[in-house]
This record gives C-alpha cells, sequence and structure tokens, in this order.
C-alpha cells in the first residue's frame, strides 16, 4: 500500500508502484489541470510540487509527474495546480493573467506550479532565480516574454517575504492555501507510521527517479514489482572521505549542485550544472541512473569520466570498485555483472592546483540533450607544462567517451601551438561520431575541437596558442 498525502487529502493506493503519478492524478482522483503533453519530461506541462523532509526541513521541488513512479511519492505532499485553489486567484495566478501570460491555456498549470515552487524554496529570490524555475516548462503560443514579465511582477511582490518562517508568511498572503500549515505534522505522522511498517521486499527491477526508464520501458516498469531506491538515506550521502568525495547512488543532480562539499571544490558548479536538462528532472534524476543509462551523450557521465572518477559496485554479497571509464563497454553495454547495482561513485576532488571544465553545446540552452559534451581536469607543473590531465567527451562514440590517448600524449607537455594541433589530430582518431538529428559527424568532430581549445584557454593557460590555431 502507498501512502501520501495529495493537496489537503490522504491517499492509500494499491495500484502497482511503477504507475506514473500523472496518471493517479488523471485518471483515479479525476484531477485534469495536470496536463498530458509528452510523457518524456520534456514540456513540464505535468509539473507538480512535491513535498519531502529535507535536513529536518519541509522542502517543495517541481517534477515532472509523467516520470515519477507512484512508488516515490510514498510519505511525500504531492500538489497539483487544484491543490492552488482558493477563493480568488493566489498572485500568481493573477500576475499570469494581468500580463497575458496564456494564450491556449495547456501549458499554463506547469507555469504556475514552477512559479509557485520558486516562491517556496527559501531564501530570496530575485528574477533571473525566478526565470531558471520555469526553464522546464514549454509554451507553443506566447513567446515568453508576457510569462518573463509575470515572473518580474512575482519577484515584486514577494519581496517582502522571509528567509525563515516563509512558509507563514506565503499563507498569510494568499500565495498558497491555509492547509500547506498543517502539512508538516501531517507528514510526520505519516512518516512515523511509514517507518513502523515492514520494509518492502527487494523487487526484480530497480529504479531511482525514473527519468530514464519510465520513459524507456513504460510498460516493464508500470508491470515489475520495482525495488525503488530513490529515497534510500544510505544511497543520499555526500560525504569527504580520506581525501575523495563519495557520492551515493541515489543522489540527485540538484542535491549534487546543493552540496557545500562539492561547491568548495567546483568554482563554477552552478554554470555547469545549468546547462544539464531542467530543474523538474535535476530534481528527479539520480547520478547512477546517468552512469547506468550508458547513454553516449550524459552529462553527468562526461563530468564524471573528466574526474577519472570510480565506482562501488555491489551484488549484495560482495562489491568491487572500478574505474568508471572502464565500465562502459560498446553501445548500452557495460561491464555490470548479475544482480550488480552502483552503490557510490568515488573520485578525487579539484583542487587549488588541478583545475576542472565542463563545456556542452546544444540546439537549447536548457532542456536539451547534447550535440557533442565535454570535460577536462588539468594539473600544471610550475614551468607550465601538463602533469596530469583527464579528457572526456558525449557525442562522438558509441558511449561516453575517456579520451585515453589525447590524454597521455599531452601530459608532461606544455600546451604551445603545435602540441594542441597535435592533440586535436590524436583526439579524433579517438572518436567515431555518426551523423543524426544533432548534427552531422563532421560538424560533432568540430565541436570537440572547439570544446577542447575552450578547456586549454580555461585552464591551460593557452590563449596565446589557441589564438594561433584558431587564426592561423
Amino acid at each position: 500500500m502507498i501512502r501520501f498525502l495529495l493537496n489537503e487529502q490522504s491517499i492509500e493506493s494499491a495500484l502497482p508502484s511503477g504507475s506514473t503519478v500523472l496518471d493517479f492524478i488523471r485518471t483515479h482522483q479525476r484531477l485534469p489541470g495536470t496536463k498530458i503533453g509528452c510523457r518524456e519530461g520534456d514540456c513540464g506541462a505535468c509539473t507538480i510540487l512535491v513535498g519531502e523532509w529535507v535536513n529536518e526541513e519541509l522542502r517543495y521541488q517541481t517534477m515532472t509527474s509523467c516520470l515519477m513512479p507512484l512508488g516515490n511519492a510514498a510519505g511525500k505532499h504531492i500538489v497539483t495546480v487544484e491543490g492552488l485553489n482558493m477563493r480568488s486567484l493566489s498572485p500568481v495566478q493573477q500576475a499570469m493573467v494581468d500580463q497575458n501570460g496564456t494564450q491556449c491555456g495547456f501549458c499554463t498549470p506547469g507555469f504556475i506550479m514552477s512559479l509557485t515552487g520558486f516562491l517556496l524554496e527559501p531564501g530570496s529570490g530575485d528574477h533571473e532565480k525566478a526565470i531558471a524555475s520555469i526553464d522546464g516548462n514549454i509554451c507553443r503560443c506566447t513567446g515568453y516574454k508576457s510569462i518573463e514579465r509575470a515572473a518580474a511582477l512575482i519577484v515584486e511582490m514577494a519581496r517582502a517575504r522571509p528567509a525563515k518562517g516563509h512558509l507563514d508568511w506565503l499563507v498569510q498572503h494568499q500565495f498558497i492555501p491555509e492547509y500547506f500549515l498543517k502539512i508538516p505534522a501531517r507528514l510526520t505522522l505519516l512518516e512515523k507510521d511509514l517507518n513502523s511498517q515492514m520494509p518492502l521486499v527487494r523487487g526484480e527491477m530497480m529504479i531511482g527517479g525514473g527519468t530514464d526508464l519510465v520513459v524507456q520501458k513504460h510498460l516493464a516498469v508500470k508491470n515489475a514489482s520495482l525495488d525503488h531506491v530513490y529515497d534510500t538515506s544510505s544511497l543520499q550521502e555526500i560525504a569527504l572521505e580520506n581525501g575523495r568525495v563519495r557520492i551515493g547512488a541515489s543522489v540527485t543532480v540538484t542535491r549534487f549542485a546543493g552540496s557545500p562539499v562539492l561547491q568548495d571544490h567546483f568554482p563554477d558548479l552552478a554554470r555547469y550544472i545549468k546547462l544539464i536538462s531542467s530543474t523538474p528532472i535535476r530534481n528527479m534524476a539520480t547520478l547512477a541512473g546517468n552512469l547506468v543509462n550508458a547513454s553516449p551523450i550524459g552529462d553527468m557521465t562526461v563530468f564524471l569520466l573528466a574526474l577519472d572518477a570510480s565506482i562501488l559496485m555491489n551484488d549484495g554479497k560482495q562489491k568491487r570498485e572500478i574505474k568508471l571509464r572502464d565500465f562502459y563497454l560498446a553501445y548500452k553495454k557495460m561491464d555490470k555483472r548479475q544482480g550488480e547495482w552502483v552503490e557510490a561513485i568515488l573520485f578525487e576532488p579539484p583542487g587549488e592546483n588541478r583545475r576542472f571544465h565542463f563545456e556542452k553545446v546544444s540546439k537549447r540552452t536548457h532542456l536539451d540533450i547534447a550535440s557533442v559534451n565535454s570535460a577536462c581536469l588539468v594539473q600544471l607543473a610550475d614551468d607550465g607544462s601538463i602533469r596530469e590531465i583527464h579528457l572526456s567527451a558525449g557525442g562522438v562514440a558509441p558511449y561516453p567517451k575517456y579520451l585515453a590517448q589525447t590524454a597521455a600524449f599531452l601530459s608532461g607537455k606544455k600546451p604551445a601551438g603545435p602540441v594542441l594541433e597535435e592533440a586535436i589530430r590524436i583526439m579524433n582518431s579517438e572518436v567515431a561520431p555518426i551523423s543524426d538529428a544533432r548534427g552531422t559527424k563532421e560538424y560533432k568532430r568540430l565541436l570537440l575541437r572547439q570544446l577542447f581549445l575552450a578547456h586549454m584557454i580555461k585552464l591551460a593557460a593557452a590563449e596565446t596558442s589557441v589564438h594561433e590555431i584558431l587564426f592561423a
């Protein structure tokens, strides 16, 4: 039995835990405000708010209900657009009306949920953060400018929102209904009740956030007995142990980006993460899920490959640690034995002398698959030569590619013009891009070349040499 709160209502459901929250909301609860769009997490029409305890604080995040397994709703507060209804429109809804932020109206509930979610985030928010909150919502009608004006109006109206006690303030000013104030106590009781139950038997299929499996194997997920690991606390930890960062398999991209441990070592982390998917998907997608998906253009996989990360595999009886670069054998083929799953990701973090850089090119800035992505970690010697380097690339091979030969050539050399030219030649021999909807193979080689040079400019003080190559 799956138990959670849906708006003001307590829910108990015996439906398969692999059913989607979207179908439960619309078909079983008759709440049609949450729309069916792409069913792939791309359009944002099905956006909901998910409230759960994070470090003893009730936090709300936007998620795409079309990809969220019903089992992942257990113990949480699920809010649909109907759950925001009051006697009059909320200031968020009214701002959309006043600024003509809707035309056909199909996408509007998703925008309302995302902008309300922005207000529910702790701390003060500015216009840039408000716009970032709707990076997972697509509108085919308005051209977005009216929605951006609505977002600016919402920020202005909420400027007096306090950093603490913001839930009370939002209720007082009718941004959200009064019943929200009772949710923390209700969730606490629900959590105690759930913890008193016997643990679930391990299922035949393991699932985290569902952002990949629910798209590719929708019926299989729905019909299988599932082992839900998304909320497993031991798999959500990020820690620095013996000089290495250890990241649990169920850490989401959002949790990764918000970790103080990682922010200390990646000064540009916020900019990198902004290139990856969209806010609702980052709130759901787990790092281990990105790795075992084995997509040739997996953003976080390419990110971690350049850190020369290792993964800890577990089959329930024994564990083994392998390099991520050795994990991928061919297209969608991995060094993953029967019954094994990823327990943790481990890597030595960048420091003052080990610098990291990530780049991505896609047709859209947000919510898009990369044409080519690449990451690089460099440590320079006192004389300016490369003491250590790790390079990775996506979109140029059948699997996420660690550029071992290029890195080996560059090691010990100064990044001067002829050296970089030869490195590009070796790099081209390591990759085998194909032409597809995201670009021709020639275009992808060009992109990889440019991203490599961007790494060198950023990390290896090679501006003059790169300029010579570009304009020779």
